[in-house]
């Protein structure tokens, strides 16, 4: 295991192709999916003039960061070709580079050519569910294009995740898993990783609740955290509630990851997330008033 840090200690920059994001305060990331089976159907975008207009409106509601989705991630979603994923997400990241130079685009995918592509299309950052275990070529690729790489948990596929939900105790082999494929970014000279420990991924609704209780354990990395609770099961399903009344579950478990550390919320509703870090930031320093 890692030498033990504080989030006092992490690293708070990130090298996005010669600009530097700086997380000294949490930032944004802004969904957006061109596809047609994500889980919420506002995320979706059915067009590019549709897709710039929701980007335009994340960068004025406060996102710092656009992921960028052309495959489904969602329990059960259909498996494209990389050819599909490539057709659906490529354009859009280039008119999106072109029109919003000051955003920073981050494409969601699991395939090393995909994100290549995406990289030399305009893109910043590579958001890999696996974790670089659906492509093998995935952290060479990472450590060739030397951008920033997020790190998620997860076990099996999209199609099968739900089915490899079994731990011992889902914190410490979340914190093993991570540990594991962080030595092999560094070995192969990746500089910046932030981490995901993957809420909903190959986990129940309990798993998620303890690795959010003890998600404080994560800061031994000494690396950004990122956290992605918007609109999903472990809020509809411990609040009976459906998708589209998820948002303020949403913001309460924000603000939880927030007061524990994250660097960086994935959210749909971009306007309560930057609320969520005013409020959690004003706890954290009230002599700013």
């Amino acid at each position: 295991m890692m030498a033990k840090d504080t989030f006092l200690n992490r690293k708070i920059t990130l090298n996005c192709k010669g600009s530097t994001l700086v997380l000294d305060q949490p930032k944004v990331m802004a969904i957006l999916n061109a596809t047609p089976d994500s889980f919420f159907a506002q995320s979706r975008a059915k067009n590019l003039s549709e897709a710039l207009q929701k980007v335009e409106s994340f960068l004025e509601d406060g996102a710092t960061l656009i992921d960028i989705g052309a495959y489904s991630s969602r329990p059960g979603a259909i498996d494209i070709s990389p050819a599909e994923e490539m057709e659906r997400l490529i354009p859009l990241v280039s008119e999106i580079a072109d029109r919003f130079p000051e955003a920073y685009l981050s494409i969601d995918t699991f395939r090393a050519e995909v994100a290549e592509e995406a990289i030399q299309a305009g893109a910043h950052v590579i958001n890999d569910i696996s974790g670089g275990s659906l492509d093998l070529e995935m952290f060479t690729t990472v450590a060739k294009l030397q951008v920033p790489y997020i790190l998620m948990h997860m076990k099996g596929t999209p199609q099968n995740m739900q089915q490899q939900a079994n731990y011992t105790d889902v914190t410490e082999e979340v914190i093993s898993y991570l540990d594991e494929k962080i030595l092999k970014l560094k070995e192969l000279g990746v500089q910046d990783v932030i981490i995901d420990p993957g809420f909903g991924f190959a986990k129940t609704i309990a798993h998620n609740f303890q690795l959010l209780q003890q998600m404080e354990k994560l800061h031994q990395f000494g690396l950004p955290i990122m956290v992605g609770f918007s609109r999903k099961s472990m809020v509809t399903k411990v609040l009976g509630n459906k998708t589209a009344d998820a948002l303020n579950g949403t913001s309460v478990l924000n603000t939880s990851a927030l007061l524990m550390g994250a660097s960086i919320l994935r959210v749909h509703d971009v306007k309560e997330a930057m609320e969520c870090i005013k409020l959690t930031e004003s706890i954290k320093n009230p002599d700013l008033y």
